[in-house]
């Protein structure tokens, strides 16, 4: 009798382990390639150190740089040493079986190869077949390596489960995300693909739900009846590195805005969802994107602006124009920055206007939304010195993530003085370490949790908003590049964009 209990006891202790840290095998393609030094091997190692990953946990990298399995481990170490932040701590190890496949992924024998050292990897384990092909490619890469994947078998697995992790930008315009989307729903179900912005693993970004939906004080006034006008800024100091090959044909829109900035946007924006779950929170984003009011390309000039970045001075350091940069073309007209207004025709934002601006090469790295509500319908403190300015809701999502509002309050003193003041919140507070974004989603992967993904019509949505700037700017290159200095936030046009509508973009 005694046994039986044992052996349940037992089986409900290894099926709850399972639940919390399923063992899996990841795939990953591009594992040579600096995504994966840089953001996965960094997360792999904080969540192995922190006893979030099964002890069964394997990676398979898949790349053309020749490795030795012994290399490839050394290879992530060293990226995990040298891209965690001080203030996350020293980084893990790599789980204990790190592989590597060499080859070609046009080569179907390369996916024989992989069959061969999954089912290894697999049998080894014992337990669920749970597989997590991650997609660290190029875009124009992807389609053949999901084509490839479907066909050699190894999407299909009995005992266990499989999911694809497909980095942004997800396609280069709408007729490739389309046809993006379309191969990956050929091989795998929507349920199966996670399609990854690592915004959206960062704590600020995710406490938009808590700030909004939890607080009595904010969710009556989030609408157009309190709000002015909304402000997200992407600022970057680093200008394009060795990602010009990359840049050159993606620029500043396809690079930040139809991924990072419009999915701040509708977290922002969007309505309550019926529940905190996936479906519920990714169809009211949906809603959100069908709202913005359609650009029109005879109206680009008025709804949108670009630069290009020129020789300056960053950090005390004076660095190349974007022109001057290796691989880029030296009359090239590619933006690396933008300013867009955004209406969303709705009922709870009707006439809000959302200012979206991203750059590289600006003064420096930080990235924020701001909510600046409306003023008080009458002043009557006439005789006050100091300027009265706006309340305004903060939440900085980088470098330093936190809260921050800001109100007007009375200087102690005879005389009547007015000044802004700022009641901050920072993350630093509590104690506990800021991941980088990557080490929830990964977690999120392995457990099946698709709310922090995009979903595949979100993305077609995102691309169909954008498109319209994209054409117009193509069709009517810019005569003034470069028109802006490297050191600065942005073009003077920008300045003008919302002087024109009566207002100025907050100081970074």
């Amino acid at each position: 009798m005694s046994t039986t209990v044992d052996s349940r006891r037992e089986t409900t202790s290894t099926r709850r382990e399972e639940e919390i840290r399923p063992p899996a095998t990841i795939v990953i393609f591009g594992a040579s390639g600096d995504l994966t030094r840089r953001l996965l091997a960094p997360a792999i190692a904080h969540l192995n150190r922190d006893g979030a990953l099964s002890p069964d946990f394997a990676i398979i990298g898949i790349g053309r740089t020749a490795y030795s399995d012994a290399d490839f481990r050394a290879h992530l170490e060293s990226g995990a040493r040298e891209f965690t932040p001080p203030n996350q701590g020293r980084p893990g190890e790599m789980p204990d079986v790190c592989s590597y496949i060499a080859g070609d992924f046009g080569d179907p024998g390369l996916y024989a190869r992989i069959r061969r050292t999954l089912e290894e990897c697999e049998a080894r384990r014992g337990g669920p077949k749970n597989r997590i092909f991650y997609f660290a490619t190029p875009p124009d890469a992807d389609e053949s390596i999901v084509r490839h994947v479907g066909e050699s078998g190894l999407a299909s697995v009995d005992g266990g489960w499989v999911r694809a992790v497909v980095e942004k930008p997800f396609g280069h315009d709408l007729a490739s995300c389309r046809q993006l989307n379309e191969t990956l729903l050929g091989v795998f179900r929507e349920k199966q693909i996670y399609r990854i912005d690592h915004y959206l693993g960062k704590e600020t970004v995710q406490n938009i739900f808590v700030l909004r939906f939890a607080n009595g004080i904010f969710e009556p006034m989030w609408n157009h009846r309190y709000v002015d006008h909304v402000q997200i800024s992407v600022a970057e100091a680093v200008g394009v590195g060795h990602r010009a090959g990359f840049y050159e044909h993606a620029g500043v829109i396809r690079d930040m805005f139809q991924n990072h900035l419009m999915q701040l946007l509708t977290l922002t924006a969007m309505e309550p969802p019926a529940a905190y779950e996936a479906d519920a929170i990714r169809a009211e984003k949906v809603k959100v994107l069908e709202s913005i009011r359609p650009f029109t390309e005879s109206e680009i000039d008025a709804d949108a602006v670009r630069g290009q970045y020129g020789p300056g001075v960053v950090g005390g350091r004076r660095v190349p124009g974007y022109r001057e940069e290796p691989n880029v073309d030296p009359n090239s007209n590619t933006p690396t920055f933008a300013a867009i207004r955004f209406m969303i025709d709705n009922w709870r934002w009707a006439g809000v206007p959302f200012y979206l601006r991203s750059g590289k090469r600006l003064e420096k790295r930080v990235s924020e939304i701001a909510i600046e509500f409306k003023g008080v319908p009458h002043r009557f403190f006439s005789k006050a010195s100091g300027e009265i300015l706006p309340n305004v809701l903060r939440l900085h999502i980088q470098p330093d993530e936190g809260v921050s509002l800001k109100f007007g309050v009375k200087i102690p003193g005879p005389t009547l003085q007015v000044q802004s003041v700022y009641m901050d919140f920072p993350y630093s507070k509590l104690g506990a370490p800021i991941g980088g974004g990557y080490e929830r989603l990964l977690l999120d992967v392995t457990h099946g949790d698709q709310t922090l993904f995009i979903r595949g019509d979100e993305a077609e949505h995102a691309w169909e908003v954008l498109t319209p700037i994209l054409n117009g700017w193509e069709k009517t290159p810019p005569s003034d590049f470069p028109n802006y200095a490297a050191g600065t936030f942005g073009p003077e046009a920008a300045d003008q964009f919302l002087e024109k509508d009566g207002r100025r973009w907050r100081t970074l």
